[in-house]
């Protein structure tokens, strides 16, 4: 296996470099306010069209932790993992019937300002520096590890190399505002979905000429059938399957991704609804836009979700199956370090080996997806420090050109910080399993929080508070006692937990009475139109079809 690009590979990645770049200074030249328009840097307030929120949606979520980190869960687990897209797609749509017009009717644009609107300052601000916090260590580092890990597979160039170039890449689209960031998503966007698909489509062209006759995908399909079977269940079972752990050595599936108890527990539901109903950088998307074009915009998401799988997870499948039959050394070898097999490395070994000028389109695919994402966790994090901590505790007075220009150094600094961190993550074995697990401690205890907040006039700001604090106690404690819990599952009972503990509180605080700062919530608010509707269900209907066919 040869690593570099060839001429043809870097003038494809040039001219989608160029694209990006040119399109993104005009949209912050022509489209932007020439004031200095703290909403506008953040929010892009009421200018993105349902198109831009939805393919800035999926540029922000679809990074380097699904195309390497995902394809390496495919090539240790198979197409149960799918079950983060798919699940996401349907979460999506209740997050856009039930989670955006509580955001938008109580004019809600950072979750921070949620939590101090419907609780207290003191909530409000642990848990924003909490959320910089888990966004630059755990968000902003691991796409960046990630994104340097697989451009140093592709082109030979060293780690701290790749990663200062999606950095620096990054920034300069990030400092341009929520805008430029929407918009340019869009080309992202395209370049990410065409990009994958000709990997996938390679990737099985290649297993059918390694392993089979070389009759091409459909051959390729069909010996992932007929040679992986383990790895086309969508549920397991209790020691059913022992999967390489990345470390050297096998975990049970299971612990992974718990069967069916991961949905009647809740954990699946938990990680999902918390991901993209409270979470800053998912929903700002949404919040400076009316709630049609929000909605429509969300569903246009879950309907690019329900297609990920087919990007991420085939050619992870693809890779296993090469492996396991020992029919290319190059993949072998390359998946292999110093003799621990590597399922991160499925992805960037198979990115490897496409021809010339393929090479380059998979280049330019793989980094649209990282920089798109590493832009928008920025901004997030950036929003939430400028609004919720800054302007509150250091400055209150910033003018707006102040405002944007903090919000830019906050940027910045969030990016040297993540880069310089970026490499410890080699330490651990799977790279989504650590983005999970991590983020895992602390998702139970905040979708309690939100929608006890939303939905339950009684909820105080002592349960809320007691409910984030025992999220992270209780999880590591579980993990600690217990670890061979699945984390999935653990997830659900700390859920359930935390926000029993946080009903509770309420009510022996509160003697049962309405709090002054509950949401007023009108059944109204909650009703689609026909399109959504149908969207909806269709989304749910392709859910229901994946998993009667691969349970």
């Amino acid at each position: 296996m040869t690593l570099g690009l060839e001429t043809l590979d870097y003038t494809i990645f040039f001219i989608y470099f160029v694209i990006v770049s040119s399109y993104g200074y005009w949209i912050y030249k022509n489209k932007g306010k020439q004031s200095a328009d703290s909403k506008d840097f953040f929010l892009a307030e009421g200018s993105l069209t349902w198109w831009a929120i939805g393919a800035s949606i999926i540029a922000s979520n679809i990074s380097a932790e699904q195309f390497i980190g995902m394809s390496g869960q495919a090539f240790q687990l198979g197409i149960a993992i799918s079950v983060y897209e798919l699940l996401g797609g349907v979460s999506l749509i209740i997050v856009a019937v039930y989670f955006l017009p509580m955001y938008l009717n109580n004019k809600i644009f950072t979750m921070p300002q949620f939590l101090a609107k419907r609780y207290d300052k003191r909530l409000a601000t642990i848990m924003a520096v909490f959320w910089l916090f888990l966004y630059i260590f755990v968000n902003l580092t691991s796409i960046i590890y990630l994104g340097g890990l697989s451009l140093e597979k592709m082109t030979g160039f060293s780690f701290m190399t790749c990663a200062i170039f999606l950095t620096v890449f990054a920034v300069i689209i990030t400092l341009g505002g929520m805008k430029v960031i929407g918009y340019t998503d869009v080309i992202q966007v395209v370049c990410l979905i065409f990009g994958g698909l000709a990997t996938t489509y390679l990737a099985l062209d290649l297993l059918s000429n390694k392993v089979g006759t070389g009759a091409g995908i459909f051959e390729g399909l069909n010996l992932i059938a007929d040679k992986a079977d383990s790895h086309l269940h969508m549920i397991f079972k209790p020691n059913q399957y022992q999967v390489h752990d990345g470390k050297g050595g096998f975990i049970d599936a299971y612990k992974q991704l718990p069967g069916i108890m991961m949905f009647i527990i809740g954990g699946q539901w938990v990680n999902n609804l918390n991901y993209f109903g409270c979470n800053q950088y998912m929903t700002q998307r949404a919040l400076g836009a009316d709630i049609s074009t929000a909605r429509n915009g969300v569903l246009f998401a879950a309907f690019m979700k329900m297609l990920m799988p087919f990007i991420v997870v085939l050619p992870g499948l693809a890779a296993y199956v090469i492996f396991q039959e020992n029919a290319d050394a190059s993949i072998v070898n390359g998946i292999t370090s110093n003799g621990v097999v590597k399922p991160d490395n499925a992805y960037p070994v198979l990115l490897n080996l496409l021809p010339v000028g393929l090479k380059g389109l998979a280049f330019a695919a793989l980094t649209a997806a990282i920089v798109a994402s590493l832009a928008g966790k920025a901004n997030s994090i950036s929003t939430i420090y400028v609004l919720d901590i800054h302007k509150k505790f250091f400055n209150k007075n910033l003018t707006e050109k102040q405002t944007v220009w903090t919000g830019r150094v906050a940027i910045v600094i969030a990016f040297i910080i993540a880069l310089i961190v970026s490499p410890l993550l080699a330490n651990f074995g799977q790279a989504f399993e650590y983005i999970q697990v991590y983020t895992g401690y602390i998702s139970p205890g905040i979708l309690s929080i939100f929608l006890l907040g939303f939905f339950w006039k009684k909820a105080t700001a002592n349960g809320a508070l007691t409910a984030a604090i025992l999220s992270i106690a209780l999880s590591a404690v579980i993990a600690n006692l217990y670890p061979d819990f699945p984390f999935m599952n653990r997830m659900g009972v700390v859920f359930w937990i935390c926000s029993l503990v946080h009903i509770i509180i309420s009510l022996i605080e509160g003697k049962g009475k309405d709090q002054e700062n509950a949401f007023e919530v009108k059944k109204e608010w909650f009703k689609v139109d026909r399109t959504f509707a149908i969207g909806a269900v269709a989304i749910v209907a392709i859910f229901v079809i994946i998993y009667t066919i691969f349970w």
